[in-house]
Formats: C-alpha cells, structure tokens, sequence
C-alpha cells in the first residue's frame, strides 16, 4: 500500500487541497488518512480507483446524446 502526500496527490488529480476538501466533506472523493498530528495522506489505490470511475464515465455513451 502506498500513500500519497498533498504534493503528490495534487499532481495526480490536478484540484486545488481546497476543492479536495469539499469533495471529501461531500463524500465524493476518497478520505484523508491522519499520519500524525500536521501530516495526512491519501491511499494511493483509492484515489485511482476514484479516477477510473471518472474515466469509465468519459468512455461510456451519454444518455443525453441525441
């Protein structure tokens, strides 16, 4: 298991910490994990699997399309 930092994480997803945290409080983005009292991170398979769905909607056909 591997996690990611703020850093790294930003580069993968490419949203500001600030959109990450609505997305989270939302329930629509994977939850941090507390490292340490200044520290979290992200699972890194979590995060992927969050972009693959994005990803799936993309390729699959809209049901809005004429």
């Amino acid at each position: 298991m591997r996690i990611l930092s703020k850093r790294q994480l930003k580069e993968l997803v490419l949203y500001s910490p600030q959109h990450i945290a609505r997305l989270e409080k939302a329930g629509q983005f994977p939850k941090r994990v507390n490292l340490g009292p200044c520290r979290v991170g992200w699972v890194e398979d979590e995060v992927l699997d969050w972009l693959r769905q994005r990803l799936d909607r993309r390729e699959a056909p809209s049901r809005h399309s004429s």
